[in-house]
């Protein structure tokens, strides 16, 4: 198994920037080395306050990757919540949706299918995986979220104050989403970008969320709202809240409801055939 960090500029965002990538391109199988084809990719996103490292070391992420002979691109989105800001010129939704996939399939052996392409994130990056997924449904052709920040409601009526955490502080919100009065059927809106799509037959997604976690309201109305547009969704449940534990069981969740490949142990730390 490959673990790699990497270091390019991205002209999206105008410096460079980091991605971890899990890579099993060192896998034997039963002394053989693995069947020489394009990888399916898995693009996912961490949440707020988290960066490239966060999947890796929160979850198993690492070990199911490579049983699955599955590359896992883990790019790092501060806390821009994967949007697109003009003023800044910090375009996170280009970046995600265009760039870091082209990048990494110039220089990876990557499919360039759509039905081999995938996209994921938890919390901010369950929101960031969504709205990128269906903005760039034609690239992508599963999206998953995990306890994903569908918020945009209550970041419409944010306000400041010393007693309210920055992340949620109107002044905050607009320096990362824009004007707050037009975030309502954007591009920024995960209701809208579905409507906007003629072809829902052509969406599969897939959502969780802990019973616990306070998330749990918005999640089922946003499964309520998918089921009513005839998009195909997997929606599921569980114990937990906003947290890593769950995280960890669900993203394997995730993995086994992927189109990829049958389980195969390889040679690899603690493992031999």
């Amino acid at each position: 198994m490959a673990l790699i960090r990497a270091d390019f500029f991205s002209q999206s965002l105008m410096r460079t920037v980091t991605i971890t990538a899990i890579v099993p391109v060192d896998k034997f199988v039963n002394e053989k080395p693995r069947e020489r084809k394009p990888y399916k990719t898995l693009y996912l996103l961490h949440g707020v306050f988290g960066n490239d490292t966060d999947w890796v070391t929160g979850t198993r992420i690492q070990r199911w990757a490579q049983d699955h002979d599955l590359v896992v691109i883990m790019p790092s989105g501060e806390n821009k919540f994967y949007v697109d800001n003009e003023k800044s010129h910090e375009y996170f939704s280009r970046f995600i949706g265009e760039e870091l996939v082209k990048f990494t399939r110039d220089l990876f052996p990557l499919s360039k299918k759509r039905e081999e392409t995938f996209i994921a994130g938890l919390s901010m990056g369950g929101y960031g995986a969504i709205i990128n997924g269906l903005k760039y449904y034609e690239t992508f052709g599963y999206i998953a979220g995990l306890s994903s920040a569908l918020m945009i409601e209550d970041f419409v009526n944010a306000t400041d104050g010393d007693d309210i955490p920055y992340i949620n502080k109107r002044s905050y919100l607009e320096s990362v989403f824009g004007d707050l009065e037009n975030l309502v059927g954007s591009d920024k809106d995960y209701k809208a970008l579905v409507e906007k799509i003629d072809e829902k037959s052509q969406l599969h997604m897939y959502m969780a969320c802990g019973v616990d976690d306070a998330l749990i309201i918005k999640n089922r109305d946003y499964r309520d709202f998918l089921l009513k547009n005839h998009v195909d969704l997997t929606y599921e449940e569980g114990s937990g809240a906003h947290e890593w534990d769950f995280w960890d069981r669900y993203i394997y969740r995730v993995l086994k409801w992927l189109p990829i490949e049958s389980k195969s142990e390889g040679i690899s730390s603690g493992h031999i055939e």
